[in-house]
């Protein structure tokens, strides 16, 4: 398999120090608010690696951090005159829940910052101790001239100059730092602010020397695959890795850098101020988790994705094929076998050509730096070789036909599961979200039935055709009248 290391810009065959171990570590959320759509994205793409790589028989050892002390959580909790612990909990208990309903694996270990200050604060004089780092009025900033004179890589990972490190770096007016890209360690605590003692006064870690500490301690160095979201890359990673390679000497101290592309709503970034913020809980209420998976795992993880009703809707109807497919493959095996010919066995191994192929693809576009889009094309060859089957073919289906068929329904849902969808979902009847309008239905149905029955077919394909043009299509099999929405 190969991954692009956004370190060396390139994809490379995914190299892990244990044979079929993965150490992956997936920086997590600032639990300030609600998880929204953009977070789920990301995670989605490191929760398709890790199912995709057990599928083949790895194991993935997956870390993912809280990081539940920060200036967000500090001003949320000012905010609504409550701890900045019961805030962090609160929006951790929710974002948990959430990802749940959404269908992710929730991660080996899922560390806390705030569980692990005695660990940073002996990462922070380990580095004062080395020359990489200098206490200043109660604040510890990292020396990254120091570690530029002996590494030689800062900046590498973002493919920044100095001087674009300086812009981007972030200057405060009180900050008194040797150099305006020096970053902070620990950062002296301010009036009505949760604080730790340590050897430069009360305070709390800064941003980026949590992950170094937790992802060191839980995985050691050098790791696998350190993911993230591309908005990270600077100066989150790039501090993260000058801060672990001062601490531990190795030079990588990731394997791999993946990082997954950013999310917009209707083409603009998501934002509170532009009303276009949409929370995860909201988007899985109105939506269900099956939408949301297809339409992240439709774009190539690198790419920007943007949100927004028409691709929702577009993946509901891509997801109606799937289903109908399953449904139209379950009643040919349903009805009575027929008997063997030439044609029959001729059909039977064209669709187990067809379905061999695209497997072979699938695990292609898989293994090609986790294409899901692609991958997603080839089983939607699959549904479509079902649907074209099942639209030519009107009789029942002989011995071979029912033994490929069968193979295809098998394949189809197994690699979605690998993908992480509800196979269950998909594989159960389809039902309106109104219950009264499901009767209603269902009535109209029965309707039918029985003006055919009584030979009075212009009204019974009068019902068919409403149906039809308010998105009902119905089909009439041995079983009976099946409905599907189009």
């Amino acid at each position: 398999m190969k991954i692009y290391n956004t370190r060396t810009r390139q994809k490379e065959t995914l190299k892990t120090r244990e044979p079929n171990v993965l150490h992956m570590y997936v920086c997590g959320l600032t639990p300030y608010d609600s998880m929204h759509i953009g977070h789920a994205r990301a995670f989605t793409v490191y929760d398709v690696l890790r199912r995709y790589l057990e599928h083949r028989g790895w194991r993935v050892i997956h870390v993912q951090n809280w990081t539940d002390i920060d200036d967000k959580i500090i001003q949320r909790a000012n905010e609504l005159k409550v701890s900045a612990k019961e805030i962090a909990e609160r929006f951790i208990a929710e974002a948990e829940e959430d990802c749940r309903d959404l269908g992710l694996l929730q991660p080996t270990i899922m560390p806390c910052v705030t569980e692990h200050i005695n660990d940073i604060i002996k990462a922070v004089q380990m580095l004062i101790d080395r020359g990489y780092a200098y206490a200043r009025s109660g604040n510890v900033y990292f020396d990254v001239s120091k570690y530029e004179s002996e590494f030689h890589d800062y900046g590498l990972l973002s493919g920044q100059t100095r001087d674009e490190l300086i812009a981007g770096a972030r200057v405060a007016p009180d900050e008194d730092k040797d150099d305006p890209v020096d970053f902070a360690l620990w950062k002296a605590a301010k009036p009505n602010e949760p604080f730790w003692d340590s050897p430069w006064g009360k305070g709390r870690p800064g941003w980026h020397i949590e992950c170094s500490v937790m992802s060191l301690k839980y995985l050691g160095a050098p790791f696998d695959l350190h993911g993230g979201a591309t908005d990270l890359v600077f100066p989150h990673h790039e501090n993260e890795i000058a801060q672990s390679q001062a601490l531990i000497g190795v030079k990588p101290i990731v394997t791999c850098w993946m990082h997954s592309g950013v999310l917009t709503v209707g083409g603009e970034k998501m934002s509170k101020s532009l009303g276009n913020f949409v929370t995860l809980r909201a988007a899985l209420k109105r939506h269900g988790k099956n939408p949301l998976r297809l339409l992240y795992l439709s774009t190539h993880y690198r790419s920007p994705l943007d949100y927004s009703e028409e691709r929702i809707e577009g993946a509901k109807a891509s997801l109606r094929r799937i289903r109908t497919a399953i449904e139209v493959i379950n009643t040919k095996l349903a009805t009575e076998t027929s008997e063997e010919n030439d044609d029959k066995k001729e059909r039977a191994s064209e669709l187990m050509q067809l379905l061999e192929e695209s497997t072979r693809l699938f695990y292609e576009a898989m293994d090609d730096d986790l294409n899901t889009a692609e991958a997603l094309g080839y089983l939607f060859r699959i549904v479509g070789a079902a649907l074209t089957y099942n639209a030519i073919v009107k009789e029942s289906p002989s011995h071979s036909e029912k033994v490929v068929l069968s193979l295809m329904k098998d394949r189809l849902t197994n690699l979605l599961s690998v993908l992480g969808f509800d196979v269950r979902e998909l594989e159960a009847p389809e039902r309106l979200e109104d219950a009264l309008g499901e009767e209603l239905l269902k009535l109209l149905i029965e309707v039918r039935a029985q003006l055919r029955q009584r030979r009075l077919f212009d009204l019974a394909d009068l019902i068919r055709s409403k149906l039809s043009e308010l998105g009902i299509a119905l089909e009439d099999t041995p079983q009976g009248t099946q409905w599907r929405k189009t």
